[in-house]
């Protein structure tokens, strides 16, 4: 007797339909999992076994075959329990029901109770394209599937709730659409005016954050150079409804959803400690997951101590930063997943922090410091926006009353000047652009045109600070971002100077 079910495998970001196929026979009982399985689909027969058994259903003493369609993509996670499951006992007219307009997915504990997976947005966004009616789903999958429209959701708690649903004995009650809410309030850890002092490093973050720019600080131990980074949030515009869908499937496929809610709201934030892995921080794996950027994608990537990470993981932050986009190629084949994130890193100026301090003398000597400044390539540093050093704040701004400007008012201006920015693009057809530092060259030939004075301005300071043509755009995109927080269409000199001040400087 031969059934079949439809499932799903994430390959990458998306899914993939998969057809489970089992084949029950004459023989000895045994259970074949065939269809380049892992390690962790081949043990389902074992938790599918005693799962029927204790869910009160007869589990065949014959020979089955069960095959996951198509061979030649390779299988991972226990998402196939159910489906086959489902196969086994349709093959066994334990379940008489059309399923071809179905997709099944779910994990099986022994006790028949299904469990959560990763990639339900995915999956339900898979079932919508390929003309599915219906998604068989875990519960705790359920509302985040339900983001998706035109699908029937059916939240499954145990295999025998799904029986009697197939059987027209109970009835699942599909899961009532999720909904977004543009106006939800959403709380931050910190705000800008816990910040003391710093204003010239928080006016530098202002810009990057209406423009999406890279910004590097640099200071020394104590000035206040991560407490501004984690402060970030509470400054960048909420997420539009689009990119927090794409924020909640990188989210969901890596398995990295707190169950706060189905729908990830507030942008990312990610600080990875420099010890981690190449593929921790650009993803990889043998079968490809999302790494630390695309985890920030469409919010923050931090990194702490930034000479401190390993120089083969800071190189390889290169061409994300440039594309927007990271690649990783295995023997199986290539798999791309965003990495759209605002760069932020911190550093101190030498090893033991105190270089070039007015306070305190700095105890390395100049060939270490050099040294400790090369660890960051020129590539790298080229393709960041803003240099900024962040000096020590003085006791009276520390001990003073006044708080800082709160968050919420710098977010307006922030949220006005992209505002400008949409419209701008809008209006040019420009729907993959967003923000000034999405531009690339053939925009910001268009959209960044300089008066004669910033003509003379921009060629004085490529001969003498020897601007590469990368740090030349980058230069004009960031006056383009400074000119829409002062409300102006027109890039005037004074926005080209700000600009150039965010330059790195020679520090020996």
């Amino acid at each position: 007797m031969l059934a079949k079910v439809r499932s799903c495998a994430i390959v990458g970001l998306d899914a993939e339909q998969i057809e489970v196929e089992v084949d029950i026979t004459n023989g000895l009982e045994r259970l074949t999992v065939v269809g380049l399985p892992s390690a962790a689909v081949r043990e389902s027969g074992e938790r599918v076994r005693s799962a029927i058994a204790n869910s009160g259903f007869h589990f065949p003493q014959h020979r089955l075959t069960v095959n996951l369609a198509p061979a030649d993509l390779r299988k991972e996670g226990p998402a196939y329990d159910l489906p086959i499951a489902l196969g086994i006992m349709a093959a066994t007219r334990q379940v008489l029901a059309e399923l071809d307009d179905a997709l099944i997915v779910g994990e099986l504990g022994l006790d028949g109770s299904v469990r959560p997976v990763n990639g339900a947005l995915s999956m339900a966004a898979m079932a919508q394209r390929a003309g599915y009616r219906r998604l068989f789903i875990p519960q705790p999958n359920a509302s985040e599937a339900a983001l998706v429209e035109s699908v029937d959701v059916f939240p499954v708690g145990h295999l025998s709730d799904i029986v009697a649903h197939l059987s027209g004995q109970k009835e699942i009650p599909p899961q009532n659409a999720t909904t977004f809410d543009p106006g939800e309030e959403i709380v931050h850890a910190v705000d800008f005016q816990d910040v003391r002092g710093q204003e010239h490093a928080k006016r530098a973050l202002e810009i990057a954050c209406a423009g999406s720019h890279n910004v590097r600080m640099v200071g020394p131990p104590g000035s206040g150079k991560t407490l501004m980074a984690r402060a970030l949030p509470s400054v960048l515009p909420a997420a539009t409804l689009s990119e927090s869908l794409e924020i909640t499937r990188i989210y969901s496929v890596a398995g990295e959803l707190d169950g706060a809610g189905p729908l990830i709201r507030a942008r990312p934030f990610r600080a990875p400690h420099h010890t981690i892995s190449h593929a921790g921080l650009v993803g990889g794996g043998t079968m490809p997951r999302p790494g630390e950027i695309s985890l920030a994608h469409r919010g923050v990537l931090f990194l702490d101590e930034l000479p401190e990470f390993g120089s083969k993981n800071l190189e390889s932050l290169r061409q994300p930063l440039e594309d927007k986009i990271v690649t990783i190629s295995r023997a199986s084949g290539t798999l791309s997943f965003p990495a759209n994130f605002m760069f932020v890193a911190a550093m101190n100026p030498c090893p033991c922090g105190f270089y070039g301090d007015d306070r305190k003398p700095c105890s390395c000597s100049l060939s270490t410091v050099q040294r400790y400044q090369n660890r960051i390539s020129g590539p790298l540093l080229d393709r960041i926006d803003l240099h900024v050093e962040v000096a020590r704040v003085p006791f009276q701004k520390l001990s003073g009353l006044d708080a800082g400007e709160p968050s919420a008012h710098v977010r307006r201006r922030v949220e006005q000047a992209r505002a400008r920015q949409q419209s701008r693009f809008s209006r040019q057809d420009k729907a993959h652009i967003v923000v000034n530092g999405d531009m690339g060259p053939a925009e910001v030939q268009r959209y960044c045109q300089i008066n004669e004075n910033g003509k003379n301005l921009m060629q004085a300071a490529v001969r003498q600070m020897d601007l590469s043509a990368r740090a030349y755009h980058r230069i004009l995109k960031l006056a383009r971002t400074i000119a829409d927080l002062a409300g102006q269409e027109e890039i005037d000199t004074p926005h080209l100077a700000e600009a150039l001040q965010y330059r790195p400087r020679l520090t020996m």
